[in-house]
């Protein structure tokens, strides 16, 4: 009898976890072909369908679900046994695999360049996406580490606080209520507001935070970026919020203004994050106490 092979499991992985053969392929650097003749070795060698198709999406079927947990559970303890040599190895060829939300990437490579100052062997892959990517690769044990804010709950990961994260509302130097010293929550009510995608951190924040207050933000348009809001702010589409960390240069350029707004920043925090389960290696164990270490007075607190 045939025995599945390594390099089907993780291409069966990759198509399960995008529920898409294009992308999967796409990931994976193969063609299409190629990765649809690597699900049909495993059904060849299985006798079962590993998925169905219902228009133009595909589903896992009952086997596929089988497979793709079978496939996790192996390539997680690959990943240990990788993570266990490279302890026997040491540091100098140490690799670290990290995901970090986009609303925090400007600071996380800030820190990445510093801890790469220090350790310059260690090889670093970086992945900025949006915070449900980011826990996706998490969940998927993809990354070693996730530097983010706003964790939930009940997802079995470690978070450890490292720094404050205070959101501001933004807007173009001439608006109106930037020339006032004490801005109400209400005079906010009927002002549009430029906001992230759905699923973003800053984006829940700040429904969150308007809706304990009794009011609901008037939307003017949807974007994908910080950057792309305070681009959107300065030319007058609208107000934003997003993390005065991120405002630096805008704000030494009086390319923005930030607003002096009652009750105002919302104060969030900045967290590494892991796997609970996770062994991490030495390199990921490094960054994690190297994390920490730029900001000890924040403190920290864990989830799990």
């Amino acid at each position: 009898m045939r025995r599945l092979t390594l390099r089907q499991f993780r291409v069966f992985e990759a198509v399960a976890c995008n529920l898409s053969f294009s992308r999967a392929a796409a990931e994976l650097h193969l063609s299409q072909p190629a990765v649809s003749m690597q699900v049909k070795g495993i059904e060849a060698i299985l006798g079962l369908p590993l998925t169905e198709q219902l228009g133009k999406k595909i589903y896992l079927t009952d086997a596929g679900r089988e497979v793709l947990h079978a496939s996790q559970s192996i390539t997680a303890r690959l990943d240990d046994l990788q993570a266990n040599l490279a302890q026997l190895r040491g540091m100098d060829s140490g690799r670290l695999n990290i995901a970090v939300t986009t609303t925090v990437s400007a600071i996380a490579t800030g820190i990445l360049a510093r801890f790469r100052a220090r350790y310059s062997r260690v090889a670093i892959h970086l992945d900025v996406s949006n915070r449900e990517s980011v826990l996706g690769q998490l969940a998927h044990n993809r990354i070693d580490l996730a530097i983010m804010g706003q964790v939930p709950d009940g997802l079995d990961l470690e978070a450890t606080r490292f720094m404050d994260n205070p959101l501001v509302v933004i807007a173009p130097p001439e608006h109106p209520l930037a020339r006032k010293k004490k801005v109400a929550i209400r005079d906010l009510a009927h002002e549009p507001f430029l906001v992230r995608e759905a699923g973003s951190g800053t984006r829940g924040a700040m429904e969150r935070f308007f809706a304990d207050k009794g009011m609901e933000l008037t939307t003017s348009m949807e974007m994908s970026s910080n950057e792309a809001i305070k681009q959107a702010v300065q030319a007058g589409l609208g107000l934003g919020i997003l993390s005065l960390q991120t405002l630096e240069q805008e704000l030494e350029l009086k390319r923005l203004s930030v607003l002096n707004v009652e009750s105002f920043p919302i104060m969030r925090h900045w967290y590494v994050v892991h796997r609970a389960d996770k062994r991490l290696s030495p390199a990921a164990l490094a960054f994690k106490t190297f994390v920490l270490a730029q900001s000890a007075k924040s403190g920290g607190r864990k989830h799990g």
